[in-house]
C-alpha cells in the first residue's frame, strides 16, 4: 500500500495560479470575519439558504433528487420523506447541521468519519452506514456507446481502515506544524480520500461534507453562508474532469493533486465573491428606504435571467411577499420583463440606453 505524508507538500513549488488563489482567499476571509463580527444577525438567513442549497446540490450531483418545495418542507420538518432519495437527503441535512454546529469538536479521525457516514445513511435504513466497504468498489467510465469500463480501482476493503487512519494521522500532524497552507492541504487530503473510496456508498457526498468540515476547522467558514456544493454542481463537468486526473498514478505515488487543488480553490474564492456581493446588497438596507429599492439594486447588478427565488436568496433582509410585490411593480414599470407563470416564471432586466 502507498504511503501518505502531507508534510512533503511543504517542499513542493506551487504555480502562480495556486499561490494567487490562496492569497485572494486569505484576503476575502479577513473581510468576511469583519462583517460577521459587525452584523451577525443579518447573516442568519444566508445560513439557512446555504444549508438547503448545499443539501440539494450535493445530492443532485449523485442523482438523488426531489423538488425544491419538498426539500424546503423537509428542512422545516413540515413533512416526512416519501422515498429513499428523500431519506438520503435528510441524512445529508443532519450531517451538515452537525458540521455547522460542532465542527470544532469533530476530530479528523476514522472514528468520527465513520460516525458522520452512519448519520448520512441512517434515514435510508442502509445497514452498511458507518462501516468501511466490505466489497471491492470501482470507479467506472461510461463510453458514448453506453458501455462501462473500469477507469480506476480503489484500495481493497482490507486495506481501507489502515489507509484512512494514515491520511487522518498525516493530516493532523501536518496541520499542527503549520508548514502547509490549509487551503492546499485540505484538497490534497480529499484527493486521497476519494482515491481510497472507503465506503460502499456515499463517497462523493462524504468528500464534500469533509471538505466543509476541514475548511471550517481552519477558519474558512464561507460555506456557512454560500453553498460550496452549489458552486461545484454548477461546474460539475469540470469537477468530473479533474476527478479523472487525480487518480492517475495514485497507487504508485505518482499522481498530481494540483488540478483538483486549483479547482477547489476556485470554488472557495467564487463563494467568497458571492458572499461579498450579497453583503453589498444587505448594506443597501441602511441607505435604501424600501424593499423595492433593495430588489431594484439586485436587478441592476444581475446579468441575464433570474427568478424570485434568486432574489430571495441574494436579498436575505427582505421577505417573500415583499419581493413578489417589488417584482410586480418593476414589471409594471417596464423595468423588468416577466416570462412564464408560477413555478416556471423568470425575469429579465430590459435593455436601456445606446449601443
Amino acid at each position: 500500500m502507498r504511503k501518505f505524508n502531507y508534510k512533503n507538500l511543504a517542499e513542493k513549488c506551487w504555480d502562480n495560479d495556486i499561490l494567487l488563489l490562496c492569497s485572494r482567499i486569505h484576503e476575502s476571509k479577513g473581510r468576511q470575519e469583519l462583517f460577521v463580527r459587525q452584523k451577525p444577525a443579518q447573516l442568519e438567513r444566508l445560513v439557512e439558504i446555504s444549508k438547503i442549497q448545499s443539501t440539494e446540490a450535493s445530492n443532485r450531483i449523485e442523482g438523488i433528487v426531489t423538488t425544491s418545495t419538498r426539500i424546503k418542507k423537509l428542512f422545516e420538518e413540515k413533512t416526512t420523506p416519501k422515498n429513499r432519495d428523500e431519506k438520503e437527503i435528510l441524512g445529508y441535512r443532519d450531517v451538515l447541521n452537525t458540521i455547522h454546529e460542532s465542527h470544532d469538536y469533530i476530530d479528523v479521525s476514522p472514528n468520527h468519519i465513520l460516525q458522520l457516514h452512519r448519520d448520512l445513511l441512517k434515514h435510508a435504513g442502509i445497514t452498511y452506514g458507518g462501516s468501511f466497504k466490505s466489497v471491492q468498489n470501482y470507479i467506472k467510465e461510461t463510453k458514448p456507446d453506453g458501455t462501462e469500463v473500469i477507469r480506476f480501482m480503489p484500495l481493497a476493503p482490507y486495506e481501507t481502515p489502515e489507509a484512512i487512519g494514515l491520511i487522518c494521522k498525516s493530516y493532523c500532524e501536518t496541520i499542527a506544524l503549520e508548514i502547509v497552507d490549509p487551503l492546499i492541504l485540505i484538497p490534497a487530503f480529499i484527493c486521497d480520500f476519494l482515491c481510497i473510496h472507503p465506503f460502499n456508498d456515499g463517497n462523493g457526498r462524504m468528500s464534500r461534507l469533509l471538505t466543509l468540515l476541514l475548511l471550517y476547522k481552519s477558519g474558512y467558514e464561507v460555506g456557512k453562508y454560500i453553498s460550496i456544493e452549489r458552486q461545484i454542481e454548477k461546474t460539475k463537468d469540470v469537477y468530473y474532469d479533474v476527478l479523472q486526473e487525480i487518480d492517475r498514478g495514485w497507487h504508485e505515488e505518482m499522481n498530481d493533486p494540483t488540478p483538483f487543488i486549483k479547482y477547489m480553490l476556485q470554488m472557495v474564492l467564487a463563494c467568497y465573491k458571492e458572499f461579498e456581493e450579497r453583503v453589498g446588497i444587505m448594506d443597501d438596507v441602511g441607505v435604501k428606504s424600501s424593499t423595492y429599492d433593495i430588489v431594484k439594486s439586485y436587478v441592476d447588478n444581475k446579468l441575464g435571467k433570474f427568478t424570485a427565488a434568486d432574489v430571495l436568496a441574494n436579498c436575505p433582509s427582505v421577505g417573500r411577499t415583499s419581493v413578489f410585490n417589488a417584482l410586480k411593480k418593476l414589471t409594471s414599470e417596464g423595468y423588468v420583463e416577466k416570462h412564464g407563470e408560477r413555478q416556471k416564471a423568470f425575469y429579465v432586466k430590459k435593455m436601456t440606453g445606446q449601443w
